[in-house]
């Protein structure tokens, strides 16, 4: 959802590919414009993809949504090897770029957050203190609608 408030920030259209429905509204509230499922998927043809999953099958649909000459980021890591055949990175003339660390981007990051351009809070299910932190993470502390959990030194 953070990708897609950051993208839509920077004036990009937005569109959402999800496991089912269960945060459209939520992906709408972060500037997607359009939403599709596994089962009713969008067309081919996007100037760029982000894969922010942790889907091992993603990563090679990501190359074929991508409009030749498109671009494929990378930023979700999952658990078991995620193939692509690299005929439809070549024969697409994609660019394919992987992010593991943010921290050529915190800068920028920190100035949305700071003006307002973009605002986390829709993913913040509870904001605990590092005293309850532990809780938390361990899934004892009741959530909200959100999927975060913020912790706060200051709390």
């Amino acid at each position: 959802m953070l990708t897609t408030a950051f993208a839509q920030a920077a004036g990009a259209e937005v569109d959402i590919l999800a496991e089912d429905d269960g945060r459209r509204e939520l992906a709408a509230s972060f500037g997607a414009a359009g939403y599709w499922t596994a089962e009713d998927p969008p067309v081919p043809g996007y100037d760029a993809v982000v894969d922010c999953t942790d889907d091992h099958r993603i990563p090679a649909w990501a190359l074929s949504l991508a409009e030749p000459g498109g671009r494929v980021v990378y930023i979700g890591v999952s658990g078991t090897p995620s193939l692509i055949d690299s005929r439809d990175l070549v024969l697409g003339d994609l660019t394919a770029v992987g992010i593991l660390g943010a921290s050529a981007g915190l800068a920028p990051a920190i100035e949305h957050y700071a003006d307002g351009r973009v605002d986390p809070a829709g993913i913040v299910a509870v904001t605990v203190g590092l005293d309850r932190a532990a809780e938390a993470l361990a899934g004892q502390i009741g959530t909200g609608a959100g999927t975060k959990i913020h912790i706060d030194p200051r709390a």
